[in-house]
């Protein structure tokens, strides 16, 4: 073979092998991409419960997290006395019912909301908080309000995630 055949199969060869390199970069940069869609499935809301009288649901789970209404110190339909802590107490005791009848717990709470209608009450709301929630505590946020239903003095909203 001459040198001058060898020079032009040389470079034949390589401007085929760049040709068949950019048809391939060409029909894979078309091709649809690839994603994992298995875990990115969606999921539907599940309502469940149901406020009674009232217009909302107890709680609704979506994949594996529950969000749930808030909760004021009712107990037996009534609001529970003895100030903010009684009140306090009885509305983590009904998160903490609501949680289990939807197979959670306590420790899978990953936010609330508090929200009291006189923030003086504040420290005597952790104290209550504290006691029944254990570190790493989740994330929260406090609001004074002017109002809440029933008359109560502090009501919460959580979030659980497993």
């Amino acid at each position: 073979m001459s040198t001058h055949n060898y020079k032009f199969t040389t470079n034949l060869s390589k401007a085929l092998l760049v040709a068949a390199c950019s048809l391939g970069f060409a029909v894979s940069a078309n091709a649809a991409p690839t994603t994992n869609t298995a875990s990115i499935a969606k999921s539907s809301p599940v309502f469940l419960g149901d406020g009674g009288n009232y217009p909302f649901s107890e709680a609704v789970r979506v994949g594996d997290t529950l969000y749930m209404s808030g909760q004021i110190g009712f107990k037996d339909d009534k609001l529970v006395k003895g100030g903010i802590k009684a009140e306090a107490k009885q509305a983590l005791d009904n998160i903490h019912a609501t949680l289990l009848k939807y197979g959670y717990q306590k420790s899978d709470i990953v936010k609330c909301m508090v929200m009291l209608t006189d923030m003086d009450d504040f420290d005597d709301f952790n104290k209550v908080y504290k006691a029944e929630l254990a570190k790493p505590y989740p994330v929260r946020s406090a609001f004074g309000v002017a109002e809440l239903a029933a008359g109560a003095s502090v009501e919460v909203e959580c979030i659980a995630a497993k």
